[in-house]
């Protein structure tokens, strides 16, 4: 048995009139993501870390943001393509820990539903899947609520 990790992290921009997905789910607020998918950060974090704990790439190198057959895709489609890549190498996933770097929306009420949204996807226990968010007290990008970032550390296991 190989146990390996990996680390992820991702950045998008806030802008008002955009739908907010977090982990998934669809979460209420003024302001969305800007990116070419639906810029979900915590599904791209994760993503990334599974890709990464495999030596498989990142996403940008499965997921082109300059291909329009990702554009607007549910990053839930992503998350699944890349477990399905990493089963296809020999790869279990372990556990994923993730962080949410934001000031606003309060998110702690949607965790649950983030957790057993990737969990799912994933096709793992939710208890192998841990969301957190904290502030950043009001400094840099995601304190001026200007974007939000996310970073992932995650667990596979190749038998």
């Amino acid at each position: 048995m190989k146990i390996r990790t990996g680390i992820g992290y991702d950045v998008h921009r806030l802008d008002e009139g955009l739908q907010l997905w977090l982990g998934g789910v669809n979460v209420p607020h003024t302001k969305g993501l800007v990116g070419h998918s639906d810029a979900d950060v915590l599904i791209h974090a994760i993503c990334d870390a599974l890709l990464g704990a495999a030596a498989l790439g990142d996403i940008g190198q499965h997921f082109p943001d300059n291909d329009p057959a990702y554009k607007g895709i549910d990053s839930k489609i992503l998350l699944d393509r890349t477990c399905t890549l990493l089963r296809n190498n020999g790869f279990e996933i372990g556990n994923v820990d993730a962080i949410l770097c934001m000031q606003r929306p309060k998110v702690a009420p949607f965790i649950p539903a983030m957790r057993q949204t990737l969990a799912d996807v994933m096709h793992i226990d939710t208890q192998d899947v841990s969301v957190k968010a904290t502030t950043t007290e009001h400094l840099g990008f995601e304190g001026r609520e200007e974007g939000i970032s996310a970073i992932a550390n995650v667990l596979i296991v190749k038998q």
